[in-house]
C-alpha cells in the first residue's frame, strides 16, 4: 500500500486539502465528526497556516489535521515574514507530520503568491526532502490571476524558483488566469478551480496504488514528473453513454480545456506522459488504446499507460511532463515589472516625504 502525504500550506492550500477531504468524506460536513476519509491509499492530510481564521474556515477537515503556527496572525503576503515564522516553528510543525508515520510520497499543496504557503513550501520541502529517505516530494504549485497585484507577482516568481531549487521531484502547476473561465464571479471559480485539483490528485493518487490490467506506479510517475522542465500538469476526461469511446476519451483528457495548465500536446510542449484509463470491460479496447498510445507517442516522446478495471464509461486521467511553459515565462516578465514598479513606489513616496522635511530644516522647535 503506498503511503501518502497531502498537505495544504496557506490559505489557497487549505481549500484545496478541504477540496480533497470533501471528496473523500462523500460530500457531508458532519462526516469528519464520526466517518473515515475513504481513500484509496494509506493517506495523512494537514492543513497548515498562519491565520487561525483560514483554518476556522474549513468545512471538511478535521481539527486534528489543521495545524496553526502559533504567535503569527498571516504573514501579509511577506515572504521574509514568512519564512522567520517558519524557522521559529520549524521543529513543531516537522514533530507533528513526523508522529504520523513514514510516506512514499508527499504532495505540498500551496498558491506561489501568498505569504504563508509561497514562503513556507520551499522550506518544508527542503526539510521533508532531509527527514524522509527516498520520499518523492511533489508541490501542486497554484499560479496566480496575473491582475492580483504587484506584490502576488513577485511572490510567485521568487517560490517557483525556490522551489525548483531544493530539487522538487517535479511540480504540478494549476493556473488560475486559465482556470477562471470555469465560472463567471471569482469565488465559484475557485470552489470549481479546487474541486477540478482535488478529483484528479484522487485519481492519481488511485491509480498508483491499484491492482491494473496495464500497471504505472511510483516509478513511472517519478521518471514522467523528472522529464523536460520538471513542471508538468493534469488532464481529465469523463465520457458518458453517448460518447464512451476509450480513444476518444484519452484524446479529450489531452486537449487544453480538460488540463489544469494550458499545454499544447500536438505542437510538442509535452516531454513524457502517464495516461490512466479507469472503465468497465466492455470500454477496454487494449488494440484501441495501443495505438492512441503509440500515436501520442509520436509527438510526446514516452507515455505509460495505466488500465484499471471499474464499472461505467471511460474516465482518463492525463499527466505530462512539460518543455515549454509560456505562461510561466510571461509571469516572470511581469513580476519583473511588478519589482520595479515597486521599488519606483517606495522611491516616489520616500522622496515626497524628504521634500517635506525640507521646510523645518533650518527651523527648532518653540515651546
Amino acid at each position: 500500500m503506498l503511503n501518502v502525504l497531502m498537505l495544504g500550506v496557506g490559505q489557497c492550500g487549505n481549500r484545496i486539502m478541504d477540496a480533497v477531504n470533501k471528496e473523500a468524506f462523500g460530500g457531508s460536513k458532519l462526516a469528519k465528526y464520526y466517518s473515515k476519509q475513504k481513500f484509496p491509499s494509506r493517506v495523512e492530510t494537514v492543513a497548515l497556516n498562519t491565520a487561525v481564521n483560514d483554518l476556522k474556515e474549513l468545512k471538511f477537515t478535521a481539527a486534528k489535521d489543521r495545524l496553526h503556527v502559533p504567535n503569527l496572525h498571516g504573514v501579509g503576503a511577506n515572504r521574509n515574514k514568512g519564512k522567520q515564522g517558519f524557522w521559529e516553528n520549524q521543529d513543531m510543525i516537522m514533530e507533528e507530520i513526523e508522529k504520523r508515520g513514514d510516506f512514499d510520497i508527499a504532495f505540498v499543496m500551496t498558491s506561489v503568491s501568498g505569504g504563508t504557503g509561497s514562503s513556507f513550501s520551499p522550506l518544508l520541502i527542503h526539510e521533508l526532502k532531509s527527514r524522509y529517505k527516498d520520499i518523492t516530494i511533489v508541490p501542486i504549485a497554484v499560479l496566480p490571476f496575473r491582475e492580483e497585484g504587484t506584490i502576488y507577482l513577485q511572490n510567485s516568481a521568487f517560490c517557483l524558483r525556490e522551489m525548483m531549487e531544493v530539487e522538487a521531484d517535479g511540480m504540478i502547476l494549476v493556473d488560475n488566469q486559465y482556470l477562471k473561465r470555469c465560472s463567471g464571479d471569482i469565488a465559484t471559480a475557485y470552489d470549481k478551480i479546487n474541486t477540478m485539483v482535488a478529483q484528479r490528485l484522487l485519481f492519481l493518487i488511485e491509480s498508483l496504488d491499484s491492482e491494473m490490467l496495464s500497471v504505472t506506479d511510483l516509478g513511472d510517475f517519478k521518471t514522467v514528473m523528472s522529464g523536460g522542465l520538471r513542471m508538468g500538469t493534469l488532464g481529465f476526461y469523463q465520457a458518458d453513454k453517448s460518447n464512451s469511446s476509450v480513444r476518444s476519451a484519452i484524446k479529450s483528457s489531452l486537449k487544453e480545456i480538460g488540463l489544469l495548465y494550458p499545454a499544447n500536446v500536438d505542437a510538442g510542449e509535452a516531454g513524457r506522459a502517464m495516461i490512466v484509463i479507469q472503465a468497465g470491460r466492455e470500454h477496454l479496447d487494449v488494440d484501441e488504446i495501443t495505438k492512441e498510445i503509440e500515436t501520442l507517442t509520436a509527438s510526446i516522446g514516452h507515455v505509460f499507460k495505466g488500465i484499471v478495471v471499474k464499472k461505467g464509461a471511460p474516465k482518463v486521467l492525463s499527466v505530462l511532463s512539460l518543455e515549454r511553459v509560456p505562461g510561466v515565462v510571461e509571469l516572470y516578465e511581469k513580476a519583473k515589472w511588478a519589482i520595479q514598479e515597486e521599488r519606483e513606489r517606495k522611491d516616489r513616496a520616500k522622496n515626497e516625504l524628504s521634500e517635506a522635511f525640507e521646510h523645518i530644516n533650518d527651523l527648532e522647535e518653540i515651546y
